[in-house]
């Protein structure tokens, strides 16, 4: 999915959450794992947009649903999501988005806007091959990379 997409007036963005919901519940079935309602309705939240959104932000809005929700529902739910694949953590920004692609294991780069905070989300594999090669040619072995660009978007560009 493109930025370029996202400000296309024919753009349906239910689209976007059925299809990650679709992805999302087959993905659980073959791996033999729950995606309870909760753990569905905090997919469903991240998925809202194609904006990061960080955990405070969606326990905010669960809270218009349901009063008594607690961060840890929260921090429980992405945990599961994370570990899942089916969301990517932004760590410069401590929020999330969902994944492009779920069903397939990949390296990605999420490109940032600044200005609109739309992320977007590239197939990375080579940049990743260079890392590791930098890092075994300095007898350093990573355990975890993420790359993240921030920047300004086309749309944004040409405001």
């Amino acid at each position: 999915m493109s930025n370029t997409l996202l400000t296309d007036s024919s753009h349906n963005h239910q689209h976007c959450i059925n299809d990650a919901l679709k992805s999302a519940e087959k993905i659980c079935q073959q791996k033999n794992i729950r995606l309870t309602p909760i753990r569905r309705r905090i997919f469903e939240l991240v998925w809202s947009n194609h904006k990061a959104v960080g955990a405070y932000e969606l326990l905010e809005t669960l809270h218009l649903e349901d009063p008594k929700a607690k961060p840890v529902t929260i921090y429980r739910a992405l945990d599961f999501l994370l570990k899942a694949g089916l969301v990517h953590k932004i760590q410069s920004l401590n929020a999330f988005i969902g994944c492009l692609k779920p069903e397939i294991a990949h390296h990605s780069v999420l490109l940032i806007c600044n200005q609109c905070q739309k992320t977007d989300e590239i197939e990375a594999q080579q940049a990743y091959d260079n890392i590791y090669q930098l890092a075994e040619k300095n007898s350093f072995m990573p355990q975890h990379i993420s790359l993240e660009l921030h920047g300004c978007c086309k749309n944004c560009q040409l405001t």
